[in-house]
């Protein structure tokens, strides 16, 4: 199991914490944000593969920001993805 620290840009949140395991998601954690909804997304991705929640979240926004907590989790788990093909 491959462990990851990401620190989002243009969001609420600070940290997001993640373990991958054979390219599938095993734990998320946000570290600050809209706590129920990110313990929602937590829960829902879940046990899913990274490249189809990247697919999934990818590019969505919040309000009038360029980005979202979401969009900023696919892009955390686009970096680990790369980082666990390369080990």
């Amino acid at each position: 199991m491959k462990t990851f620290e990401f620190e989002p840009q243009g969001v609420c949140s600070r940290k997001i914490y993640l373990e991958l395991e054979n390219g599938q998601i095993k734990e998320v954690e946000f570290l600050g944000g809209c706590d129920g909804n990110l313990q929602g997304i937590c829960q829902l991705v879940r046990g899913m593969e990274a490249v189809e929640v990247i697919r999934r979240l990818k590019g969505l926004n919040c309000g009038r920001k360029e980005t979202s907590c979401p969009d900023q989790l696919a892009q955390a788990l686009e970096i680990a993805v790369r980082k666990y093909e390369k080990d």
